[in-house]
């Protein structure tokens, strides 16, 4: 039998992950600061624990792995990446945890480690227009992303591709584009764009106005979080090393969005733009390199994810309602 390790397991991309690896097969071990609030863990071994100590990581990289997931980090969605608030233990605490996990599995020789980084890496220069954002792979530098868990990402990303070169190792990198879905965040401030506007119209009544920050003119693309799973095991069986999109090509503003997301609910919802942290002006992602290298690229609409995200999302308003 195959045998997996998901770091991060605990979280939204990594329970769906284990779900699917379950599915092929492996035997799964999971491991995370805390198991999944909003289902019950599938994998084999669960493992709560802090990677930040070095020990803690020696200790779930105890052996040879067919395959490691790499996506324990310290995140969350505009209201808790943007503020500047985090800034400091966005920074410690992601660096801290993918610095033990490359030395650990570079110890055991492991020779792949799939490494979760996100389009946030990408210049904020190439995001200034809406109807225009350049994210192209080979865009990202020079390096200017708009946050600091940006260029935590690029710095981790250099790390993985620095232990590579010099240690022989074959990690795989993925530049996530806004990933949604069912079983993820979707209150407290670190929840993502998606499941707020699924939570905010889920909550109002059928002809409500709800808040969205800025004018709503700001660009996206949102992908489906079984699409992600499905690149990103791709990715790392695949003989491909440089930093490769995963994310839609489907650009929508936020106004469009929520506008998707009440057609949905069968509500008429109004927008009041309040001030709000925003990121850059428009992000997309440009799957010309994982069509020409993986032979792939994600294609389901993005309404077909929102119709499954928010109807669980209405599920957890209601149960918490009652």
């Amino acid at each position: 039998m195959k045998t997996a390790l998901v770091l991060g397991a605990g979280g939204f991309i990594g329970g769906h992950l284990v779900k699917r690896l379950k599915r092929e097969g492996f035997w799964v071990r999971g491991v995370d600061l805390k198991f999944n609030e909003h289902a019950e863990t599938q994998a084999d071994d669960f493992v709560v624990a802090d990677l930040r100590e070095p020990t803690n990581v020696r200790g779930v990289i105890d052996r040879r792995f067919d395959e490691v997931y790499q996506l324990a980090a310290d995140m969350g969605g505009a209201g808790y990446i943007f503020t500047g608030e985090h800034d400091a233990d966005v920074m410690h605490n992601s660096a801290t945890i993918n610095l033990n996990v490359a030395d650990a599995a570079h110890k055991r020789n492991i020779k792949r480690v799939f490494y979760s980084s996100s389009a946030c890496m990408y210049p904020a220069y190439n995001q200034e227009d809406p109807d225009n954002p350049i994210c192209a792979e080979d865009s990202a530098y020079p390096a200017a992303p708009d946050s600091e868990y940006g260029w935590e990402k690029l710095f981790s990303e250099r790390l993985f591709m620095a232990f590579n070169r010099n240690y022989g190792m074959e990690n795989r990198i993925a530049r996530y584009h806004n990933i949604f879905g069912p079983e993820g965040t979707w209150q407290g401030g670190k929840e993502k764009a998606p499941a707020a506007l699924c939570r905010k119209i889920a909550q109002a009544r059928s002809t409500d106005t709800i808040e969205v920050w800025g004018d709503g003119l700001q660009t996206r693309s949102f992908l489906y979080v079984d699409e992600c799973v499905e690149g990103t095991t791709r990715l790392l069986r695949s003989d491909f090393s440089d930093p490769v999109n995963i994310g839609s090509e489907e650009m929508v503003t936020i106004n469009q969005l929520a506008g998707a997301v009440a057609d949905v609910a069968g509500k008429t919802i109004s927008l009041n733009h309040i001030p709000g942290p925003l990121g850059v002006r428009g992000r997309n992602s440009d799957n010309r390199l994982i069509k020409e290298k993986l032979g792939w690229a994600p294609s389901q609409p993005l309404v077909k994810g929102l119709e499954k995200t928010y109807e669980w999302i209405e599920r957890q308003v209601m149960r918490n309602a009652a």
